[in-house]
């Protein structure tokens, strides 16, 4: 059965870039092993993931995720099964705030601030079908 988890954690310590591209290299590297797909979105000292493959396969590595000291807080937000992944593409995607996208971001606040701790069901879901959608018209139209 497939399913998608999507959580959210506050960062327990200051990370710098380089740890962020350890954790999504090692994020890629250990999901396509496992078939899992995702996205990884870091804004706010927030980290909001969504996980999607084998139900088994999902909980065990949020439970590996539970045991991460650099998690804290950690909130399942949504759980569902699916009969289709949404990042079949993507082993693990990051998305970060920007200048670019801080619309997006906007767009599904209840406030100025990015906050997936307040969101709900629904409200993620439509976070992510817009970042999927965005992903695939960026490589439609390149230029």
């Amino acid at each position: 059965m497939l399913v998608q988890l999507t959580y959210a954690s506050r960062i327990s310590k200051a990370l710098g870039s380089e740890d962020i591209k350890n954790i999504l290299k090692h994020s890629q590297t250990n999901n396509q092993a496992d078939g899992v797909t995702g996205a990884l979105c870091l804004s706010s000292g927030i980290f909001l993931q969504i996980l999607e493959g084998d139900r088994n396969t999902v909980n065990r590595i949020y439970h590996k995720i539970l045991q991460d000291s650099r998690h804290k807080d950690p909130a399942i937000l949504d759980y569902r099964e699916i009969t289709a992944r949404q990042f079949s593409e993507w082993s693990m995607g990051l998305i970060t705030r920007t200048d670019d996208n801080k619309q997006l971001f906007l767009k599904y606040s209840s406030d100025a601030n990015f906050d997936p701790y307040s969101m709900g069901a629904k409200t993620l879901r439509g976070f992510f079908d817009e970042v999927v959608d965005n992903v695939r018209w960026l490589r439609k139209n390149p230029d």
